[in-house]
Formats: C-alpha cells, structure tokens, sequence
C-alpha cells in the first residue's frame, strides 16, 4: 500500500508528489503534458526532496515523471517575462532545489521515460543512477535559446561524461537517444519503456533493504571526494570509514558475515 505524503505541506498541491513503500519514496513529477519545471514546482521539487531526506523510513528514492515524459525542461512561458534582475533572484533558488536532490543522503535513481531536455535532464544528473527507456530523448537545448544550463548542467553533465562530450552537447543544443546517452555515460541502463519504473523501483528496493549509514557514507565519500583533492578525499573517507564501526548495521554485517558467509546480513 503507498502511502502519501500525509503531513507533507506539499501534499496539496499535486505537481510533485512523495510516496513511499517499503522504504522505497518517489518523487513523482506530474504537470502535463510535458512536466515543466516552473517556478513553484522547483520550490515543491526541493521541499519534497528535503523531506525524502529527513524520514527515517525512505531508505532510497525514485525519481519519476510518469510513463510518457521526465521532464522537458524549464517553464519557458515563465521564463521569457523574467528580466535580469528577476533571474537573479530566481537563480539561486532553481540550483538550490536541484542540489536538494542531489544531497538527499540516501541512494537516488532517475526513471527516465520519453524527454529529459534542458532542466529535465539536470534533474536527471541529481541521481546517483539512472535508468532510461529504449525511447528516452536527454540533451541540454539551452543554447537555443541564447541559454547555457543553469540548473547544474554545465557543472554535473561534465563531471559525470567528461568536458568535451559535454561540451558538444551543451555548444549544439543537440538531443541523444537512449542508446547514444549510454555510451557515453549519461545514462547507465536502457530498458523497454513500459518496464522503467519497475526496473528503477526494484533497484531503489534492494539498496533500501542495505545498511543505510553506509549507504549514505558512501555516496558523501564520492560526492564529495569528486570535489576535492585526492588527499582531502582520502581523509573524507577514512573518517567515513572509521566512523562506520560505530554504527549497529557494520556489527550486524559483519557478525553476519562470519556465521553465515557474505550477502546474507539483514539489517535494520
């Protein structure tokens, strides 16, 4: 049984909702047709994400915008009466909702169906894995407007696929495949678009049935480590790993581990 956000200020307003099920929350964009990322449902993206992050009980998240589209890009309707000034002001707020997401201390899959353009496939960035359809369309159009990405693009797109494959598709404004995003790491699994959210679903289920500490210290020792210095980031995670041995899940798997053999720990 899915259970909503119940006491979620957010929960009334349905352009993003959070549910969750056996430890599984999705953030569920649902604007049609195309889920534009407006204003107020950055806001709700990044209020709803905040909360994935604070429940004990979601142990991993699904990003989702339903069976037809992910996302395809920002409002640009909103956007052509902003002037400089107003984009100022707004600026920080539309980074600050999508690094929610990225920071949501737990592991994140993106269910990628149809077109992640633009905002859409930065949103996609945020995750820590992502799953797209045999359909799917991601790219960064901005240039076409006269735009670079200002969600993240320039900076996640180049660490995750490299600066000059980002580049070219950030200087073209030019959309991907599914297959070609695989290739060149934008993505990390094409699957039948009718089986995307299964897919994501079932492997958000099996990391929330893992050790949620060290989950959550691996993903900061790779997060941030990608940010730092080798050294800084060696020292990241020898306190994250040292820290572990304080935590009920390492005693449980590694008592686990030398009665029973590797994979059958169940932890809290």
């Amino acid at each position: 049984m899915l259970a909503g956000v119940g006491h979620s200020p957010y929960a009334a307003v349905m352009t993003v909702t959070l549910e969750v099920d056996e430890g599984v929350g999705t953030i569920r964009l649902d604007r049609p047709p195309m889920n534009a990322l407006d204003s107020a449902t950055q806001d709700r993206l990044k209020g709803l994400a905040e909360e994935a992050a604070g429940r004990p009980e979601v142990r991993a998240v699904v990003l989702w915008g339903g069976r037809k589209v992910f996302a395809a890009g920002a409002d640009i309707k909103e956007m052509q009466t902003m002037s400089y000034e107003d984009m100022v002001d707004r600026s920080r707020d539309l980074q600050d909702a999508f690094t929610a997401v990225a920071r949501i201390p737990k592991p994140v899959v993106a269910a990628v169906n149809g077109y992640a353009l633009g905002g859409g496939c930065e949103l996609a960035l945020c995750a820590d894995f992502r799953i797209a359809a045999e359909n799917a369309k991601l790219g960064q159009p901005e240039i076409l407007l006269g735009l670079i990405p200002g969600a993240g693009g320039t900076q996640r797109l180049s660490r995750l696929v490299g600066p000059s494959r980002a580049k070219d598709l950030i200087f073209t404004g030019r959309m991907v495949d599914a297959q070609e995003a695989l290739s060149i790491g934008l993505v990390d699994r094409v699957v039948p678009a009718d089986e995307v959210y299964e897919q994501a679903r079932a492997w958000a289920g099996r990391l929330a049935r893992g050790p949620a500490y060290a989950l959550r210290a691996a993903k900061e020792a790779v997060d941030a480590g990608l940010d730092t210095d080798l050294t800084t980031g060696l020292a990241l995670e020898r306190s994250l790993f040292a820290g572990l041995f304080a935590t009920a899940d390492r005693e449980i798997g590694m008592t686990s581990f030398v009665a029973d053999g590797p994979g059958k720990a169940t932890f809290r």
